[in-house]
């Protein structure tokens, strides 16, 4: 098979904190059924997403999703990529965010059998790389008041940071 033609990628990730991503929107999706991150900022000492949610989790709700990313970690499951055309991609695989001259092919990217989504970044071969992922901040800013007719939503903001990722990083 050919080399598939991709759209040039114009970031390079820290690959840990960039799969580590990848965990925290599958989990933030599966907890709040939230749309994956609005904004990302990934960076080797600290990373931060915004989402977008009708309320502010709870301190247990934060902590949660700190445990769930951990145990997806933990499982040290494999970090997977296979090429696709547009009309072979899985259901579950959202398409919001590609740019209006993303090619034809599509990389997606599986993190074991917990996350897919199309993405051309760098990343771990398996979570355990990772290391331990720690969430430093959390921030709420909402975006409609809440009246009886408009329930509250806003921008939820997590930072994270990675203690002790492989050595190979």
């Amino acid at each position: 098979m050919p080399e598939p033609i991709l759209n040039d990628h114009n970031k390079q990730e820290y690959e840990p904190a960039h799969t580590a991503e990848h965990i925290l929107n599958q989990t933030m999706v599966r907890m709040f059924g939230c749309e994956r991150s609005r904004n990302t900022h990934v960076e080797r000492k600290k990373s931060k997403l915004n989402y977008d949610l009708p309320v502010c989790p709870t301190a247990e709700q934060i902590a949660e999703v700190e445990r769930r990313v951990n145990a997806v970690i933990e499982a040290d499951m494999p970090v997977t990529m296979e090429y696709v055309t547009r009309d072979r991609i899985p259901p579950e695989v959202s398409l919001a965010k590609l740019p209006d001259d993303a090619s034809e092919t599509l990389r997606l990217v599986r993190v074991g059998d917990y996350d897919i989504c199309a993405c051309l970044g760098s990343h771990v071969e398996h979570t355990r790389e990772c290391g331990h992922f720690r969430i430093s901040s959390t921030s709420w800013t909402p975006l409609v008041p809440q009246t009886p007719q408009t329930p509250a939503t806003g921008s939820f903001r997590i930072v994270f940071r990675l203690d002790g990722p492989s050595e190979k990083y």
